[in-house]
């Protein structure tokens, strides 16, 4: 891969790459002091950008990134469990793969296997 989690809000919220391909991404993320909200639980925002980064991740694997760059264009969340402790994962699948822009699914779970969180982000793929 060519890109680095160093000095990002990846590694700021403490998400890591469990695997990356063009079909899959599947990233963890800790549920503690980065990532809470005020009353203790998971923050909606955190969920959020663990799923764009690895609908992002995904789709820069299905690009030329000598000729192009992707960047997040919309993304929405249902929230649908909560969480206090441990740590979530995201799966990241394309349901769309265009020149132009891709759509990713992302459903994030708890230790359990549980459905925390279920996201649609839309790429964009531009030319350098």
């Amino acid at each position: 891969m060519d890109f680095s989690l160093k000095n990002t809000l990846m590694e700021s919220l403490g998400i890591e790459v469990e695997s990356a391909t063009p079909s899959e991404v599947i990233m963890s993320m800790p549920v503690d002091h980065r990532t809470h909200q005020p009353m203790g639980f998971l923050h909606g925002g955190a969920s959020v950008a663990l799923a764009e980064s690895a609908a992002s991740i995904g789709a820069f694997l299905n690009i030329d990134p000598e000729k192009q760059q992707v960047f997040g264009i919309e993304i929405n969340a249902n929230h649908v469990k909560s969480v206090r402790t441990g740590k979530v994962a995201g799966k990241a699948v394309p349901l769309h793969i265009g020149k132009a822009t891709m759509v990713w699914e992302i459903k994030i779970t708890d230790e359990k296997d549980q459905l925390i969180s279920v996201s649609r982000c839309t790429i964009g793929v531009v030319a350098r």
